[in-house]
């Protein structure tokens, strides 16, 4: 080979990539595409988990929520401007907070099996929730309402029609005649609905503070002053302007009992059980009523007197006052419920102070639904004043299943 050739040829070799370095060159871009997978995968892997923890921190969030929204459903709000409230909340919150109706104007405020519009004269009906507040603290107060017969009015009176008459029967053979019944006589007893008012004040001040709880501040005020009214009227209530209550009817021996009275037992010791057997006036009092109307009687005497009977015994030394074994459970006399009523006489001469009867079928209670509040800022500055009314009545319906115990020697 000359020495051109030998040249020629060593500059082509060393042109030429040598076989190791075309396989690198291979490899290469292989190494780069798992690479780069391998990253893609372990980004995605990594949003993965944090999508899955945000979800996962979401559902406790929520949890959360719900167990404050089930703990604030057992407890009044402190703020009163939840964006959540229902818009007849907020607009009654306005009202009194501020006089501003401009929410309730063509509001129409409906609670269950209700129905009402805003007052044309400027008294504004309370929102259902806080309604059924006052109501609920009513029907739970140790008060007639308790045990008598409630009703729901829309009308100016309620009537209470009561037949006298039983049905005539008898015996009949298959040939003999069957006997007319008798002509029914029937008692319509009208119970008249008065207006019952209540009239709480509070500071601009404290109104303007957004923590207080205003509706439930009001509901308590008014459901406290309508409890002591209507405790006293439904027992001694005149009829005049308010509900009639039972002891202001008349009262006869249970002998010479008639309808339109009550009948009473005798304790025989003026102004106090006799000396001697003194639970039997107790025992009498149970069985002068109708067993028709003991199945469901009730006790009614205040604590002072509630004091003075729970310490009688039976002839084996038994106490005939046995107290209630759960919470909320009333006394027991003789195995009858015990309402404490305080506005109930104290023994004295001639006082009635103990009541026994079936107050169901005895005395019924008529109001209307709704329950309205007038606001007034200026008579009693810096206070503002809610004159809150609610019409009610109440009068005996069945004269037969109420009995009283009177302290006489006769």
């Amino acid at each position: 080979m000359t020495k051109p050739e030998a040249k020629a040829t060593g500059r082509a070799a060393s042109a030429a990539p040598s076989q190791a370095t075309l396989s690198e060159a291979g490899h290469q871009p292989v190494a780069e595409v798992k690479t780069a997978l391998t990253g893609f995968l372990s980004e995605f892997n990594a949003f993965q988990a944090e999508i899955k923890t945000s979800l996962q921190q979401q559902e406790e969030r929520l949890t959360m929520l719900d167990r404050k929204h089930a703990t604030a459903a057992a407890r009044p709000m402190l703020g009163m401007t939840d964006q959540g409230a229902a818009p007849h909340q907020k607009a009654f919150d306005a009202y009194l907070r501020h006089g501003d109706d401009a929410g309730l104007r063509g509001l129409t405020l409906e609670a269950k099996g209700l129905s009402t519009q805003v007052a044309a004269e400027g008294g504004y009906l309370v929102d259902p929730v806080t309604a059924d507040t006052v109501r609920g603290v009513l029907h739970a107060s140790a008060s007639i309402r308790a045990i008598a017969s409630v009703v729901t009015v829309e009308a100016s009176s309620f009537d209470v029609l009561v037949d006298h008459t039983e049905v005539s029967s008898g015996w009949a053979t298959e040939a003999g005649t069957v006997p007319e019944a008798d002509t029914p006589q029937i008692d319509r007893i009208s119970i008249a609905l008065h207006e019952l008012s209540a009239m709480p004040k509070a500071s601009q001040r404290l109104l303007d503070d957004s923590a207080f709880d205003i509706e439930g501040w009001l509901a308590d005020r008014i459901a406290g002053k309508f409890t002591r009214a209507e405790a006293h009227a439904f027992i001694l209530g005149d009829g005049q302007d308010k509900p009639h209550g039972f002891l202001t009817h008349p009262v006869v021996v249970n002998d010479d009992w008639e309808w339109g009275s009550l009948g009473y037992i005798a304790t025989g010791n003026s102004g106090e059980f006799a000396t001697t057997n003194a639970s039997d006036a107790i025992v009498d009092l149970v069985y002068a009523l109708s067993a028709t109307y003991r199945a469901n009687g009730t006790f009614v005497m205040n604590s002072k007197t509630a004091g003075a009977v729970r310490k009688m015994k039976d002839a084996d030394g038994r106490f005939l006052w046995a107290d209630g074994l759960a919470v909320a459970e009333p006394a027991r006399l003789m195995g009858y419920p015990v309402l404490i009523a305080e506005d109930m006489p104290d023994i004295a001469a001639n006082a009635c102070a103990i009541a026994f009867g079936d107050f169901r079928a005895g005395y019924t209670v008529a109001e209307r639904p709704d329950l309205r509040v007038l606001r007034d800022p200026f008579s009693a500055k810096p206070h503002v004043l809610f004159y809150a009314t609610k019409r009610v009545g109440g009068d005996v319906s069945d004269f037969k299943a109420i009995k009283l115990l009177r302290f006489s020697a006769s």
